[in-house]
């Protein structure tokens, strides 16, 4: 089966789920943390994939709870949201962290538990000598065809000293800045109606996806 995209978007944070511990002090640390636990994110995402099946609420729950307590959702959405979260409320933001969160789980969710016979392989992981507290890990993801789909992760490590991710570049398309370029737009549709572009922000994934394989055609 072919991978595409989202599906390699889910399957990388997922392996910041499993793989990054709550605080290394060197590269190789960080590099070994997540090639001994590259196994333990296939075993999860069989289980997961039966789960799915059965009750996909219960699924999105488990997905969001494992995912929280390591990807800096809030983070994300801010940056997704740009210069534009300066006109927002506390409560819209709120609801702009759980809308972003249930979007990639209602957009990607089907291609996560379709995926068979794939492997990741981490290639590096590099702690920036100019600043202790960022990181990349560079990996790539393989496909039962042998397809190779390169992932680098941004990190920061937080004032608890525990890594999280804040960005994710997959095949050079740097994802954060794909979802705040859609919002920008989204905002400029809606005529600068914050609250229309929460609302709809599922929408305007499906439609993102939608046009980069439009693009890949």
């Amino acid at each position: 089966m072919v991978l595409h995209r989202p599906l390699v978007l889910l399957l990388t944070l997922a392996v910041m789920v499993l793989s990054l511990p709550a605080a290394a002090s060197s590269e190789e640390e960080l590099l070994e943390y997540v090639e001994q636990n590259t196994q333990r994110l296939v075993e999860k995402l069989n289980t997961e994939r039966d789960l799915y099946q059965k009750d996909k609420q219960a699924f999105y729950r488990s997905m969001e709870e494992a995912l929280t307590n390591f990807v800096d959702f809030r983070r994300i959405a801010a940056r997704v949201m740009g210069r534009y979260a300066r006109q927002t409320t506390p409560e819209q933001r709120d609801r702009f962290v759980t809308t972003f969160k249930r979007s990639l789980f209602d957009s990607y969710a089907q291609a996560m538990v379709d995926a068979e016979d794939f492997r990741i392989e981490v290639k590096e992981a590099v702690i920036n000598p100019n600043n202790k507290d960022r990181a990349s890990v560079s990996m790539e993801v393989i496909s039962a065809s042998g397809n190779r789909y390169p992932v680098t992760y941004s990190m920061y490590r937080n004032n608890e000293e525990r890594w999280l991710m804040e960005n994710v570049i997959i095949e050079g398309v740097n994802v954060g800045l794909a979802f705040r370029d859609r919002f920008a737009q989204e905002m400029e549709k809606n005529g600068g109606n914050v609250e229309a572009v929460i609302n709809s922000w599922s929408g305007a994934v499906e439609s993102l996806e939608d046009d980069k394989k439009e693009s890949q055609s």
